[in-house]
C-alpha cells in the first residue's frame, strides 16, 4: 500500500494565489493525496472561493491568525497521513513533484524532512532565494542556500542536480514525517513566521534525523506573496528569530562566543542601512535586538561539558566572509574545508527509478 501523503498549504488572504496556483496541486498531486488548505482566519474571499471553485480540497477554518508557525501546528496537531507537505500558497509544482521526495524518504526512515528543487516563478531559469537547493548555515547563524547566498541567486545549469544532505529544508514546500514533527514540539509558535523551518531543522538534526534536498521534483516560488523581501517588518522578524533561533540550540558557552561577533555584523547591517537612508530596515534590525534581549527563551545548557557535535551543513566559519571580502559570490565557489559533518562537494547520486542510497 503506498504511504499517504497530505498538502498542506496555509492561506491568509491569499484568495489571489490559490485561484492561480491550486490547480497545479490538483492535477499533478498523485492518487493517495489529501490537498488541505489550512486557512489563518482570512478577511478576503478565500474560504468562498474553496467552497465554489474547489469542493474536493478540504478547508480548515482557524480561528486566528497566528502566523506561519502557529498556523502549521494547528494544521499539522491531528493529522494522520504518513506524509505532510507544507506547501507556500505561491507554488507552482509540476508533474510528479510528490513521489520522488516521498519514495527517498521511504528508503530512508532516519530522514525527517526534505525539500525540492525550488526555483523562481518569474524566472524559471534561476533559483528561488527561499531555499533554492538546499539550506545550510554558519557558525554565526546566517543561513544560505545552494543556488542563492544573500542576494547572489545563481542560474540553475544542473550544477546542484545532485541530493545531498543539507541543514535545513525551505518552509515554502518542506516534506516532512508528521510523527517527526510532533516529536520535536513543532515550530516554535514564538517566531510568528520567518526561519521557524531552520529551527525545526536544528532540532530535528540534534536528535539524530536527518534532512536532504532531493532534485528530482521541482517547483516555481513566487516569493514574497505574504512580506516582500525588503520590508522592515520581515527584517525585524529575521533578525529577531535568528537570535532566538541560536539562543535555544545552542550549548551556552558557543552562544557566548558567537553573539559578540555577530553584535558586530548586525550592528554593520543596521549602520549600512541607515547610511542608504534604508531607515525602516535599520529601526528594525535595532527592535529585533531590543525585542530578542526582552523575551530571550530561557538558557538550558544543551552541552555542560564543552561544544556541540558538528552538524551537517553547518559552515565552520563565516559565509559574511567569504562572500563580502573574499568575493565568494556562489555556493560552489565557497572553502567546503569549512563544512562541518561532510563535504557538499562529495555528494551522492540518487536515481529516481527506486534505487538506494548507500
Amino acid at each position: 500500500m503506498s504511504p499517504s501523503v497530505a498538502v498542506v498549504i496555509l492561506n491568509y488572504n491569499g484568495e489571489k494565489y490559490l485561484d492561480q496556483f491550486l490547480p497545479s496541486v490538483l492535477k499533478f498531486s498523485m492518487g493517495n493525496t489529501e490537498i488541505i488548505v489550512a486557512d489563518n482566519a482570512s478577511t478576503d474571499g478565500s474560504l468562498a472561493l474553496l467552497r465554489e471553485k474547489f469542493p474536493e480540497v478540504k478547508i480548515l477554518a482557524l480561528p486566528s491568525n497566528d502566523g506561519y508557525a502557529g498556523g502549521y501546528n494547528k494544521a499539522l496537531e491531528n493529522l494522520t497521513a504518513d506524509y505532510a507537505v507544507l506547501l507556500n500558497s505561491d507554488v507552482e509544482v509540476t508533474a510528479d513533484w510528490i513521489t520522488p521526495v516521498v519514495r527517498f524518504m521511504e528508503q530512508h526512515p532516519e530522514v525527517a524532512a526534505c525539500q525540492p528543487k525550488i526555483k523562481s516563478y518569474h524566472q524559471k531559469d534561476f533559483f528561488e532565494y527561499a531555499g533554492a537547493a538546499g539550506g545550510y548555515i554558519d557558525r554565526y547563524g546566517y543561513p544560505f542556500c545552494r543556488g542563492r547566498i544573500f542576494e547572489t541567486v545563481e542560474r540553475d545549469n544542473g550544477q546542484y542536480d545532485n541530493p545531498v544532505e543539507i541543514f535545513w529544508a525551505s518552509g515554502a514546500c518542506l516534506f516532512i514525517r508528521p510523527t517527526f514533527f510532533r516529536e520535536c514540539g513543532g515550530f516554535d509558535a514564538g517566531f510568528f513566521a520567518h526561519m521557524e523551518e531552520i529551527d525545526l531543522c536544528w532540532r530535528m538534526k540534534t536528535l539524530g534525523h536527518k534532512i536532504w534536498y532531493v532534485p528530482g521534483s521541482t517547483v516555481y516560488h513566487v516569493g514574497g506573496g505574504t512580506l516582500e523581501k525588503v520590508n522592515p517588518k520581515k527584517t525585524y522578524l529575521n533578525f529577531r528569530n535568528n537570535l532566538r533561533m541560536l539562543k535555544k540550540n545552542m550549548s551556552r558557552s558557543q552562544f557566548r562566543k558567537v553573539i559578540k561577533t555577530r553584535l558586530f555584523l548586525d550592528m554593520v547591517a543596521a549602520v549600512k542601512n541607515l547610511v542608504t537612508l534604508n531607515a525602516g530596515n535599520f529601526n528594525a534590525i535595532l527592535k529585533a535586538y531590543r525585542s530578542f534581549l526582552k523575551d530571550a527563551p530561557a538558557e538550558v545548557e544543551k552541552n555542560p561539558t564543552g561544544e556541540q557535535q558538528p552538524l551537517t551543513g553547518m559552515l565552520d566559519g563565516s559565509v559574511v566572509w567569504q562572500y563580502y571580502a573574499k568575493g565568494k559570490k556562489t555556493f560552489s565557489a565557497l572553502d567546503t574545508n569549512y563544512f562541518k559533518g561532510n563535504d557538499p562537494a562529495n555528494s551522492i547520486t540518487v536515481a529516481t527509478s527506486g534505487e538506494t542510497v548507500t
